[in-house]
């Protein structure tokens, strides 16, 4: 299977090419939201850390609708409203600002606004990637989904830092460039052939079908997923705060303007975007041990960054710091999706979205707090450490519920070993270091 196979679907095709021109205005509006903030607020972390939780707010309350939303109506129709709704939320912030009314609580009701949308329209995007390619594709068009995310992650905050300075540090432009932006995915949902979705056949889904609690007992009952959710709970409650961390960090501790704080945005972005098309050669659904490897290398590295001595330092290590996240964060989305009967997919990939980022409000606070408390490095390498021990812990109880071993040798190579009884004397997961020479 080629790293591009699903865009030969022509549907998938339109999808993809929609997200990444939304994405990049959703990636420029974000930095150039955070810039805005710290501009109004003089710099205070805490505020930053009460927007982002505004943002994230609605979706740790009605990302679980939004699933139930998906199972019971046109997943196409849903996302054609929710890209109208954030074109008319970037249109009111950028007004706002163009004309100089804007205050820090116009923002705060904007990013509350922003998240009300994403709360909806994330989980029915996750399920609808499933109606657009075929079984054996999934694998490959979850993991192209994730590289447009991170390819607009690339370009978006370098681009908006870029346009921030040459505009002597105003912002209103860049949101008016989101609404415009935005509008691409509505073309590419409604020049779709519906006729080609892959549709299950089943009767329509009524409310009292979809119930939010039957979805949550199926998770209860399959420990593969519930392993992988809790995972994503623990580390993205902690570790992935970094639209918060990296702002602190690039104008309190390392004084920098916006172009550079672009530049650390865009690094973990470039990893990111490795690490999406890394993973877009899968073929099947990841075992746990490649989920919590993951897991556990991204923390490493997160926690490196915490400690890195000079900004150059910092740019070099969010790197695989990006790389990982995203192989964590798609090796977790594939075990789930792939994992889950078709009648049940958007409550899931809806209970997973919101520990994914509906967590993200508690984070922004106890890591905004940590940061003005303890300096801004803390956030950083304080959210690492406990991605690692939540992980370790979770592979402890993995090997214990399926009675599995671990084996670490040294020679030739130090590489590590997992077998469960079930393989007898079959590896369940291997992970190797290159000797070095």
């Amino acid at each position: 299977m080629s790293v591009f196979s699903s865009l030969r679907v022509r549907n998938y095709r339109l999808f993809s090419t929609g997200q990444l021109v939304k994405l990049l205005g959703t990636w420029m509006m974000f930095v150039a939201q955070d810039w805005l903030v710290l501009q109004l607020s003089h710099n205070s972390p805490t505020a930053l850390g009460v927007v982002t939780a505004l943002q994230f707010t609605p979706v740790l309350l009605l990302t679980l609708y939004g699933g139930q939303l998906a199972d019971r109506f046109d997943k196409r129709r849903l996302l054609l409203f929710a890209n109208a709704g954030s074109a008319l939320v970037a249109t009111l912030l950028g007004v706002l600002v163009v004309t100089g009314v804007v205050t820090l609580w116009w923002v705060f009701v904007t990013a509350g606004l922003f998240g009300v949308i994403s709360a909806i329209e994330t989980p029915v995007r996750q399920a609808f990637v499933s109606e657009l390619v075929g079984p054996e594709l999934l694998p490959n068009a979850l993991s192209l989904s994730a590289a447009t995310f991170n390819a607009a992650r690339v370009v978006g905050p370098a681009v908006a830092g870029l346009v921030i300075g040459l505009l002597h540090e105003r912002t209103g432009p860049i949101f008016l460039l989101t609404a415009g932006l935005c509008l691409a995915p509505l073309v590419g949902l409604s020049r779709m052939r519906t006729a080609e979705l892959f549709r299950v056949d089943r009767p329509p889904v009524s409310a009292s079908d979809a119930r939010t609690a039957d979805g949550l007992r199926y998770v209860k009952r399959r420990p593969d997923l519930s392993l992988a959710i809790l995972l994503v709970l623990v580390v993205g409650l902690f570790g992935f705060n970094f639209q918060l961390t990296l702002a602190v960090l690039a104008k309190v501790e390392f004084k920098v303007n916006a172009e550079y704080f672009g530049l650390l945005t865009t690094a973990l972005a470039v990893g990111a975007l490795g690490g999406a098309l890394a993973s877009s050669r899968r073929r099947a659904r990841p075992s746990a041990y490649v989920v919590l490897a993951a897991a556990v290398l991204f923390g490493g590295f997160e926690t490196l960054v915490g400690f890195a001595p000079t900004f150059v330092t910092a740019v070099l290590l969010l790197l695989p710091t990006g790389f990982f996240m995203i192989y964590f964060a798609q090796a977790a989305n594939q075990r789930v999706q792939l994992g889950t009967d078709p009648e049940f997919r958007g409550r899931v990939m809806a209970l997973y979205v919101l520990v994914f980022l509906g967590t993200t409000p508690l984070g922004a606070l106890v890591i905004g707090w940590c940061s003005e408390r303890y300096g801004p490095r803390s956030g950083i390498w304080v959210g690492g450490l406990v991605s690692v021990l939540a992980t370790l812990v979770m592979g402890a109880m993995q090997l214990r519920r399926v009675g599995g071993k671990v084996r670490v040798h040294l020679r030739p190579s130090p590489h590590l070993h997992v077998f469960e009884p079930a393989r007898k004397d079959t590896p369940a997961f291997e992970l190797r270091v290159p000797a070095v020479r």
